[in-house]
């Protein structure tokens, strides 16, 4: 499979939709485990000819299964943060420059380079793990990023705004990219004005506090650090890819990543637009499972893009995606 096919991609609808159907025989012919989940769902590979014909592995899948596409000897293993009575999601990479080139590729597309800006993780919970997809990620692009003041603020609350307001007075475009948790309490421990930085969360909640809605997350957020909108990234341990949002919780993908949605009363029942749950296809995930059903519940509008209402009600907490609504 060349994945330049992959990350060459653009806005062609039927481009994409042909290079989906061949990651779907690919996969089909060279993951045990996908083909069998095809096979009980009483598909015919061979009747497969149109994007919303491609059955979705159930994301619960990674919790169980050791999902790889062709025998490989893993590089890396990603794995969700989950709950100490449940099981954690573990995804297998094969090659971590693929997933180097997914995240990398879809920052540039949508914030430029790295070395443009000065990145700030505040990951708490995170950083005290390994094998976090997030982290990798975040410390990739602030290795990227070269700028002296960028790195991992873990409870570092008073350094991280002395740092920021260094930052704002010199003018340099920072990014503060943080757990949703660990933004609530910094910006309630120190409230500022920030004109020259970009605010993003990336979910996670993970029971520290009472729930709230996105939009009542980003209002406290824009309120206590004093900007206008706050940015969202929705990535998650299966994925190798990433949407971003740059405001109003409202997603954008990549060329290679697409959000559909399944009928909520009938799983078989698969459409481009609408409500419903949500379907990933992550054609980056060519090792993995590249077509996965999530427990996220939302709407993708015409356009293409995506909102996350919340999560079904029996699926497991975890780390990402844990704003209802």
């Amino acid at each position: 499979m060349d994945v330049n096919n992959i990350f060459s991609l653009t806005a062609d609808a039927s481009a994409f939709d042909q290079q989906s159907l061949a990651v779907f025989r690919f996969q089909y012919e060279q993951n045990p485990v996908y083909r069998k989940w095809v096979d009980l769902m009483q598909k015919d590979p061979a009747t497969i000819k149109t994007l919303m014909d491609i059955p979705a592995l159930p994301i619960s899948f990674f919790k169980t299964e050791t999902v790889k596409t062709t025998d490989f000897r893993e590089s890396l293993v990603f794995e969700s943060s989950g709950t100490t009575r449940s099981n954690t999601s573990k995804h297998y990479v094969k090659d971590p420059a693929l997933y180097q080139r997914s995240f990398l590729d879809a920052f540039r597309l949508f914030y430029g380079n790295p070395s443009d800006w000065c990145i700030l993780g505040l990951l708490p919970s995170y950083l005290e793990r390994q094998h976090s997809s997030l982290v990798y990620m975040v410390d990739e692009l602030i290795r990227l990023s070269a700028h002296p003041s960028s790195g991992f603020y873990l409870n570092e609350h008073a350094l991280l705004s002395e740092r920021l307001q260094q930052l704002e007075n010199s003018g340099q475009k920072t990014l503060l990219i943080g757990v949703t948790f660990g933004l609530l309490d910094f910006a309630a421990e120190f409230p500022q004005q920030l004109r020259n930085t970009i605010v993003m969360e990336t979910g996670g909640m993970k029971g520290r506090r009472k729930e709230l809605t996105r939009a009542e997350v980003h209002a406290i957020l824009s309120q206590y650090l004093g900007v206008t909108e706050i940015h969202s990234e929705y990535g998650m341990t299966e994925l190798l890819s990433q949407a971003y949002s740059k405001g109003k919780g409202r997603f954008f993908c990549p060329p290679w990543m697409k959000v559909v949605v399944r009928d909520e009363e009938d799983p078989l029942s698969i459409h481009p637009i609408g409500r419903g749950i949500l379907q990933v296809i992550d054609l980056a995930n060519v090792y993995s499972s590249a077509f996965i059903a999530t427990e996220d519940v939302g709407q993708v509008l015409e356009d293409g893009s995506f909102e996350i209402w919340g999560r079904l009600d029996n699926s497991d907490i975890r780390g990402c995606s844990l704003l209802v609504i």
